[in-house]
């Protein structure tokens, strides 16, 4: 039994682990493995990867039943992406390490990320019927969504906050999590604003020359 020194996670010296012992020569039906914490933490992280597929499966197909599309799930679930890189840039910018809190963080991601997203392109698709162009009707529900949706994520944001200053007993198992939502939130909340209207527009031109193009045919 070890202890690891501080600045080192359990998989990375795993890795050196492995990697060290690759080199010795050891009899016939013997080898040498990596137990305990290692392998607890392999199968849980196992387990919280087909979590997450789930729940970005689980998300599309609410998404696609409330909106009657097939298509515009997928603008939605861009903000995930937005959102992992506002995490991986918190965790680089404070020098966390990522850990099994970390990893349900990104599950806690895809739930809370698409949010944003969903407010916007669900007052899109009401103002869609009511204005002349799909132009007006991005512009005018980003300038009716963007204070909700800024005020959502601040909230969420503020209420993090104290989990993430790595105060009291366990509160370096829980920072990691509450710094990748924090990062996430931050990035998702100022990107979708920008790249989900953008994407929306190519969707719904895409979608309209396909059905010119079936018409013509």
């Amino acid at each position: 039994m070890s202890n690891i020194n501080t600045g080192y996670s359990l998989d990375k010296v795993a890795e050196i682990i492995r990697r060290d012992v690759a080199d010795i020569d050891i009899p016939a039906n013997y080898s040498i493995t990596v137990t305990g914490e290692e392998e607890k933490r392999e199968e849980l992280m196992d387990s919280l990867m087909f979590a997450l597929m789930l729940s970005v499966i689980l998300v599309y197909m609410v998404l696609a039943s409330q909106f009657e599309s097939l298509l515009h799930p997928f603008t939605i679930l861009l903000t995930i992406p937005l959102a992992v890189v506002g995490a991986v840039l918190a965790f680089w910018i404070t020098g966390t390490t990522l850990n099994i809190m970390g990893v349900i963080g990104i599950v806690m991601l895809v739930g809370i990320a698409v949010n944003n997203s969903i407010i916007l392109v669900d007052r899109i698709n009401q103002l869609k019927l009511q204005s002349d162009t799909l132009t007006d009707a991005i512009v005018q529900a980003g300038q009716q969504r963007i204070r909700p949706i800024i005020m959502t994520s601040i909230t969420t944001i503020l209420a993090l906050l104290p989990m993430s200053l790595n105060i009291g007993d366990g509160g370096a198992l829980r920072s990691p999590m509450a710094i990748e939502v924090i990062g996430g939130l931050i990035t998702s909340t100022i990107l979708s604003l920008i790249v989900i209207p953008c994407v929306y527009y190519l969707f719904e031109n895409l979608k309209i020359r396909m059905t010119k193009r079936k018409q013509t045919v």
